[in-house]
């Protein structure tokens, strides 16, 4: 199958920059032309997006007909959604540490669109949530989940007492990717459990807007504390720390 995806329609306003924030949140991007489909300055643009994984392309296939600046676009490729392969069974028997973009269930990608103040329609949303529910989630996704929790017991004390923990600079690298999966719960052995969202397997589209909410409520809390080290809806992953790097354009479509 493709890993790559052909957009038309984009305004001719819209920038390179914008059009790779966009799509980094489907997964990472290896290459991306955008060019004007005529020489006249408002001429609208088309674009080519090549992802590293096929998973991130039928990703991006979820965004046809969404927002992107000020005009709608057409997200098409040679592979349809009805082509898509069920999530990856891998079979890796080390502890993961991280969740990458392509890892991620389609339903978490999407509440983080509309967490960066995207707007995604409620048919995206309900499409998401047939695929996820369809093809299921990635092993490495589950497992990343129930690795973190083990390990690192998912508490606040693991993310400041080093000492009595002895958590080292790669666990709480560790906990400000993973810790927006998990909500505080008194009277559990670790202090957290699991979001509901990422625990039940039956979604509405409600549930989605939800978790959009949580994750820009996570954000914003951040942002005011100052403390630009723990990003709550990564598109991408940096490869020295497997931490999620925001997009650096987070305006509103």
């Amino acid at each position: 199958m493709s890993n790559t995806v052909h957009v038309e329609g984009i305004s001719a306003q819209t920038s390179e920059k914008e059009v790779r924030d966009f799509f980094s949140f489907c997964g990472k991007i290896s290459s991306l032309s955008v060019t004007p489909v005529s020489g006249e300055e408002s001429s609208a643009k088309s674009a080519t997006v090549t992802f590293e994984k096929e998973t991130a392309a039928k990703t991006a296939l979820l965004l046809d007909n969404t927002q992107l600046g000020s005009s709608q676009v057409t997200v098409k490729s040679t592979a349809g959604l009805d082509d898509l392969a069920p999530a990856q069974k891998d079979s890796e028997t080390g502890e993961s540490e991280e969740v990458t973009q392509d890892d991620k269930p389609r339903s978490r990608v999407i509440a983080e669109y509309l967490a960066h103040g995207y707007v995604i329609s409620d048919k995206v949303i309900e499409r998401a949530l047939a695929l996820d529910k369809q093809h299921g989630v990635s092993n490495r996704f589950t497992k990343a989940l129930a690795d973190f929790d083990s390990k690192y017991k998912a508490t606040e004390k693991a993310k400041a007492a080093d000492d009595k923990y002895q958590v080292s600079q790669k666990a709480a690298g560790a906990w400000n990717t993973m810790y927006s999966y998990f909500d505080s719960a008194l009277g559990t052995p670790t202090g957290h459990k699991l979001r509901n969202f990422y625990a039940e397997g039956n979604k509405q589209v409600l549930d989605v807007h939800n978790e959009a909410r949580h994750l820009a409520n996570l954000k914003a809390a951040k942002a005011s504390e100052g403390d630009s080290s723990a990003p709550v809806a990564g598109t991408s992953t940096d490869e020295k720390t497997g931490a999620a790097e925001l997009p650096t354009s987070e305006k509103s479509t």
